[in-house]
């Protein structure tokens, strides 16, 4: 099997940044590492598929790389087949994963992932999908997917946008540390909390987190641990369930 090269970043916004800034230099290395000039662009996330796509090929642009989406294209199926590069951006991971089955492109993405080793970014929605199942998502459900199962290009969950609760805080609600342990209670797949600005960075077997901040590991029946950016994870690609 090729050695798949996966790119998943928390967000796409970082405060103090501008719009995908914060990752410019892992986002340009990794496409020039991988040979990269061209990039599909899935925007199934959002239902503006031509804003979407302008927004994030503008940026790409101006890094020198063309960004096409891929409803511009007759058959999404072929584009997948056809693509230097996969990128799928953030929104509501329920209708991502939805519109992703309805165009029948889980097993084309997941198949040019793995065995192909065509490089996938994921950005927020897009990290979500490239996990084993949306269910650590933090989107309202919108529409209905026909499963939570997803592209599983790695073999746990991910949970973006990971927050601590704030100090002297007023908010009773469930933290998210409480809603990932409530998904440990019926299920065993590790859960990474990848804090805004963090990505877990995928070549071959080995995994990397790069970026500004600490990530936070939550695995069954064990206290959740740290890990600094620059950390080896590469653990995590044998999960299994």
């Amino acid at each position: 099997m090729a050695k798949r090269q996966i790119f998943l970043m928390s967000s796409s916004a970082v405060h103090g940044y501008e719009y995908l800034q914060h990752a410019k230099n892992d986002i340009t290395s990794f496409f020039q590492r991988n040979n990269v000039s061209r990039v599909l662009f899935i925007p199934y996330a959002l239902t503006d598929y031509n804003g979407y796509t302008d927004k994030v090929g503008g940026v790409l642009q101006r890094w020198g790389f063309r960004c096409d989406g891929i409803h511009s294209f007759p058959d999404p199926v072929a584009a997948v087949r056809d693509a230097q590069a996969i990128y799928i951006g953030g929104g509501n991971t329920f209708l991502l994963l939805k519109t992703l089955y309805e165009n029948q492109l889980i097993d084309p993405i997941r198949d040019r992932v793995l065995k192909n080793a065509i490089p996938y970014v994921g950005s927020s929605a897009g990290t979500n999908v490239a996990t084993r199942s949306i269910q650590t998502t933090n989107d309202m459900p919108i529409v209905y997917p026909p499963s939570f199962d997803a592209l599983n290009l790695v073999p746990f969950n991910i949970n973006p946008h990971y927050q601590d609760p704030p100090v002297d805080g007023t908010h009773k609600g469930e933290t998210r540390e409480e809603r990932i342990n409530q998904f440990h209670q019926l299920n065993s797949a590790p859960v990474l909390g990848l804090r805004e600005g963090t990505t877990l960075l995928v070549d071959g077997e080995k995994a990397q987190l790069v970026g500004m901040f600490k990530s936070r590991l939550f695995q069954q029946n064990q206290e959740p641990v740290e890990y600094e950016a620059g950390s080896d994870v590469s653990f995590l690609l044998k999960s299994k369930e």
